[in-house]
């Protein structure tokens, strides 16, 4: 009981000394919880990263180390405590350059996908027959490209007619995809 009267006692005086002047008490509890689940969730895409790019980042022995044997474990709760030992690791390393290369492999995936739509979006305007479709396409290949994409087309639209796998379908997207990336002659 007096020991409680005397860390109120104390408390009280340094209110009454101007607050809380020279005595920081750093984060919150909560924002240390959500900084380590930041690093927990940065240590987990690490975790699922192929191995060259992993090689590639150049981390610190000690979290390359984790990382790897993290990849390994099997059991739920094992992987768990791994993981939450990554994040702690992580504590003692400059996390920033890892985030924005993190961050640039993330928006290089992003470009690929928008990149494969807009390609779906051509096969999906050649296998309508478009003549728009037809036009532009024109203008943006190879007259050569433009000939082997009309005969691919044709051969998809028939398979797709006798109820056949798409093979055609497949192969027009692959070439509309060389096409497009090289410039026209």
């Amino acid at each position: 009981m007096a020991r409680k009267q005397a860390f109120r006692g104390d408390n009280e005086a340094r209110q009454d000394a101007g607050g809380d002047a020279g005595f920081d008490e750093g984060p919150s509890k909560s924002e240390l919880k959500r900084q380590d689940q930041d690093l927990r969730e940065i240590g987990v895409v690490l975790v699922e990263l192929p191995a060259v790019e992993l090689e590639a980042m150049a981390l610190p022995e000690k979290l390359y180390d984790a990382v790897i044997a993290c990849r390994s474990i099997t059991s739920h709760g094992a992987r768990l405590r791994q993981e939450m030992y990554i994040a702690k690791v992580m504590r003692g390393v400059d996390v920033e350059p890892i985030r924005a290369r993190l961050a640039r492999r993330s928006e290089l995936d992003r470009q690929r996908v928008r990149r494969e739509h807009v390609l779906e979006q051509w096969r999906e305007r050649l296998l309508a027959d478009e003549p728009a479709a037809w036009t532009e396409l024109a203008a943006l290949v190879d007259p050569a490209d433009l000939q082997q994409l009309r005969a691919l087309a044709r051969q998809s639209r028939a398979e797709q007619a006798s109820a056949r796998p798409p093979a055609s379908a497949r192969q027009l997207f692959r070439r509309l995809r060389e096409a497009l990336e090289t410039p026209p002659v």
